[in-house]
This record gives structure tokens, C-alpha cells and sequence, in this order.
């Protein structure tokens, strides 16, 4: 079956190693394939990764798009131990992107870690 995909004119979208870029007006594409697929607004470019939820952000959606969990994973439990010991608060949601990195369901762990970045921005906000 098929992925589809719409996106807005000028929106892009990582399909594997390569970026698509939108032209003009709305396109509707289907996908067929496993190579992994990441809206733009999805992405995280790692001059943007400066906090500890957002670094974790970045090592889960590296392992996605290069289909590799090994090249990150020890970076990626330095940042989850400590960010836990800083804020256990992250606990639960470290927890849910761990299990699906550990089952190889990488892209559910990137929409999951997502929710550690609106976590973080709240917790900020109390600050």
C-alpha cells in the first residue's frame, strides 16, 4: 500500500538521502518503498539541536534517516542519562522512545521524542 503524501507548495520532504522540494501549487504523491520519509516540518537541522530534549530529538531522527541505531545510540543514552538526571519529569516519555528505538520502530520513535521538545518548552516557560 501506498503512502500519501500532500504537500503545500514549496514544502519539502526527506525520501531517503534526498531532498524534495515542492514547486507551485499543492502536489499529492504516493510512496511506495521503505526508505524513510520526514516532513520538513519534522526535521531538526543540528544547528538547532541546543537544548538536552532537542539533542535527543536529533540522534532519533539521525538513526531514522540513516537506518542506523548503532552510529548513535551511545550518544543517544549519554544525552537520555542526562537529561533524566536533570529533569525526571522526561522520565515517561524517554521510556515510550526508547522501547521503539529498542524494537526498531524508528519512526515512531522520532513522532514520540517530538513530544519531549513540547515537554521541554513547557517546562521552560515555568522557569
Amino acid at each position: 500500500m501506498s503512502l500519501k503524501v500532500e504537500l503545500k507548495p514549496g514544502e519539502k520532504i526527506i525520501i531517503g538521502e534526498s531532498v524534495l522540494t515542492n514547486g507551485v501549487g499543492r502536489t499529492t504523491i504516493l510512496i511506495d518503498g521503505t526508505a524513510p520519509i520526514l516532513r520538513e516540518r519534522d526535521v531538526l537541522a543540528p544547528d538547532l539541536a541546543n537544548t538536552p530534549a532537542s539533542r535527543i530529538y536529533l540522534c532519533v531522527q539521525m538513526m531514522y534517516l540513516h537506518n542506523d541505531i548503532l552510529k548513535f545510540h551511545e550518544q543517544y543514552l549519554e544525552f537520555v542519562r542526562d537529561l533524566i538526571t536533570a529533569a525526571p519529569s522526561f522520565t515517561p516519555i524517554l521510556q515510550r522512545v526508547s522501547n521503539f528505538v529498542l524494537r526498531g520502530m524508528l519512526y515512531k520513535a522520532v513522532k514520540e521524542a517530538k513530544s519531549l521538545l513540547s515537554h521541554e518548552k513547557a517546562l521552560l516557560s515555568n522557569v
